[in-house]
């Protein structure tokens, strides 16, 4: 486990010299995302297309208290998580009741109830405009609008958040999330009340999404209403699924590769997205384990031979 989080602290530190800071900070952010996607997707075995209903609501609260009352990053972030879990725990409640189509339709359809609620209530969220105007408050006097130093601080929350989700997913709770995926009748035989830690991972996954979406609105400035689209969340499970579903830094790269191409590659070639949709055909069909799994195959064929 050193070797993957020294790569991660290399590319910490050369990422803002590849690309903007603004695109470097981005993509930390939906590593984060992608870090919440992953606990039920990966290791859960629960396919949601909903993981922007938490990402939106949190960056739509945080950055309406941030811009009308002026409250600190800090109580912004704890804000972010507090929507980002609660809105999972009434989202969850529902979903968990069902299982496979039934429930990857019902986080849509949930999900497509707070879009259209945020389309229709204009006077807070702005409608299709979004909410522009968001501030990047201050923390213990740092100011957070130079781009090098906001970075940094993502960058240093990523990190946590990394840790902490290592520390879950090696925890019991992560052993029994497994067990869930792997086999459902057979962890409610053993004893374990299934539904209940179904909505403990929406939760937690939910809080991961809300810290993202709060410091996504920080990081441009607005919260647009493709923030809480079906699609947004479509991303992070393509983002997801080519890294690794089910590998603790799969999100990770996930999250590099979709956001780079995006960014990046999108301003040289119009078509870009083809190349994603090829990985994402690749990956289907014969690396069921993304990016993370061929690495791991390149390096018993070419490293680890005697």
């Amino acid at each position: 486990m050193k070797r993957p989080f020294i790569l991660i602290m290399v590319a910490i530190f050369l990422l803002p010299l590849a690309v903007r800071p603004a695109i470097a900070s981005e993509i930390w952010i939906f590593a984060i995302f992608g870090l919440g996607l992953n606990l039920l997707l990966g290791y859960t075995g629960l396919l949601s297309f909903g993981q922007s209903t938490f990402f939106g609501s949190a960056a739509y609260v945080a950055g309406w208290l941030m811009k009308i009352h002026g409250v600190n990053a800090f109580l912004a972030l704890g804000i972010g998580v507090g929507v980002g879990a609660a809105s999972a725990a009434v989202v969850g409640y529902l979903c968990v009741q069902r299982s496979g189509l039934y429930f990857i339709m019902l986080t849509f359809a949930l999900n497509q109830l707070f879009y259209f609620t945020a389309y229709q209530w204009t006077s807070v969220t702005g409608g299709e405009d979004g909410m522009p105007g968001v501030p990047r408050p201050a923390l213990l006097g740092i100011d957070f609008k130079d781009p090098l130093i906001y970075y940094a601080f993502v960058s240093l929350l990523f990190l946590f958040c990394l840790w902490l989700m290592k520390r879950i997913v090696e925890s019991p709770l992560g052993k029994i999330l497994q067990a869930i995926r792997e086999n459902e009748v057979r962890a409610e035989a053993v004893g374990y009340n299934v539904p209940r830690f179904k909505l403990l991972a929406f939760v937690i996954g939910g809080a991961f999404s809300g810290l993202a979406g709060v410091l996504y609105a920080m990081l441009f400035g607005i919260v647009p209403l493709e923030a809480i689209s079906f699609v947004f969340s479509g991303n992070v499970v393509f983002a997801t699924l080519i890294g690794g579903s089910g590998s603790l830094y799969g999100p990770v790269i996930g999250s590099f590769v979709f956001i780079w191409l995006s960014e990046s590659m999108s301003t040289v070639w119009a078509r870009w997205p083809l190349l994603l949709g090829m990985a994402f055909v690749i990956v289907v069909l014969f690396l069921r384990g993304g990016v993370v799994e061929a690495w791991h195959k390149l390096s018993l064929k070419f490293f680890l031979r005697k």
